[in-house]
């Protein structure tokens, strides 16, 4: 692998984390702390949706961010020749 494929390779992984954490971050902190007065105007099943996001919704998000992560990844390996067979 070339010094500019490398360098690339790292960029395109730093700015899928740098998205995946935001959106992370905007969900666990945003809607769990900061909106929640507003989302528990709204009820999910008994629970006001500020507590849900709180309590269950950053975990439900960051597990999806996982997967997300790891098809993400398998696809940028595969574009800059680094996937294992």
């Amino acid at each position: 692998m070339t010094p500019e494929n490398r360098a690339a390779y790292w960029s395109a992984n730093l700015r899928l984390l740098i998205v995946l954490l935001a959106i992370w971050f905007l969900v666990s902190y945003g809607c769990g702390i900061l909106l929640v007065d507003v989302l528990n105007a709204v009820s999910v099943g008994g629970y006001k949706l500020g507590f849900w996001f709180a309590q269950q919704g950053s975990m439900y998000t960051f597990l999806v961010l996982i997967f997300v992560y790891a098809v993400r990844m398998g696809q940028l390996d595969k574009k800059f020749g680094v996937h294992e067979d």
